[in-house]
């Protein structure tokens, strides 16, 4: 095993950062935890439990009978072991019904704030059993312009808003290069909460948050969308072409009953981990800016 104290610090950053994109989120506890003797210490409490002698209450007839004495007056019986409290099952909510939930909260509200006190009461997508939060859309929503992404990251997820971290550092700029920033746009998700170890969401987990981020539209009447990365295309397109496919082609949508002209480019983290992406997402970006300006 090698030891931190042996890695240079470009070699730490980067495995930090690869944790980071493993949904690793806290290394150390504040005290040392001896994680077997607890385990240790748990099964000796189930095995104690198991090899009590249960204790039952006297029927009437065995008082009665003299078998079993009562307790002398002014003294209580010692108190039998409290029953476990009752819980009921988690019942896991079926896929259609998640989906009927969500568009019901989705089109009952009339405004973005609406929205998203809907979205956090929702409990139908299991992803937000494992979300630090709710990530909902954040910016300008007068500009015209919004960006949607797939779905929230790991510092996303820790900060509540779109595009935090490396990725928001890439995004804007990109923007900064069409004479955009990040006060200028309105930002999104198509998934407003983060899968564990940001894996990409399942195609149902997809189809229950689709009401959440076509309502986001609707209420907020972008002119343009730009779409960011494979998910996110094939999402809004409805196709299993490629990011590389579909990238720089202005297509009508409706999302919502409101009609917008969107566009595919990469994703910023596609430029991260691949900077020869950067050229692609110019030409894109170019085309972008030519059509939100002409």
């Amino acid at each position: 095993m090698i030891s931190a104290n042996d890695l240079s610090p470009s070699e730490l950053a980067a495995l930090l950062a690869f944790h980071a994109e493993a949904g690793v989120e806290w290394l150390l506890e504040d005290k040392p935890v001896d994680r077997l003797a607890e385990f240790e210490a748990m099964r000796a409490t189930r095995a104690d439990a198991r090899a009590a002698p249960q204790v039952r209450p006297p029927s009437p007839s065995e008082v009665q009978s003299g078998r079993v004495q009562p307790a002398p007056p002014g003294k209580a019986r010692d108190p039998l072991p409290a029953a476990p409290a009752s819980v009921p099952p988690a019942v896991a909510i079926p896929d259609e019904q998640a989906i009927s939930e969500a568009r019901f909260a989705a089109e009952s509200a009339r405004s973005l704030a609406e929205l998203r006190t809907a979205m956090e009461a929702f409990t139908g997508c299991n992803l937000r059993n494992s979300a630090r939060n709710l990530v909902f859309a954040d910016g300008n929503t007068a500009s015209g312009v919004m960006i949607v992404g797939p779905m929230p990251y790991a510092e996303d997820d820790r900060d509540g808003q779109p595009f935090a971290g490396k990725h928001g550092d890439m995004l804007e700029r990109m923007l900064f290069g069409i004479g955009l920033s990040r006060s200028d746009v309105l930002l999104a998700n198509v998934v407003p909460w983060r899968p564990p170890g940001n894996r990409v969401p399942s195609g149902r987990e997809a189809d229950i948050c689709r009401p959440f981020i076509e309502r986001q539209i609707a209420l907020a009447e972008p002119r343009h969308l730009l779409l960011l990365g494979n998910f996110t295309a094939r999402f809004f397109f409805g196709t299993s072409e490629t990011i590389h496919q579909t990238r720089g082609q202005w297509r009508e949508l409706s999302a919502g009953g409101h009609p917008v002209q969107a566009l595919a480019t990469l994703h910023p983290q596609d430029l991260i981990s691949a900077p020869v992406n950067k050229r692609f997402a110019w030409q894109d970006l170019l085309a972008f800016r030519a059509r939100i300006t002409g």
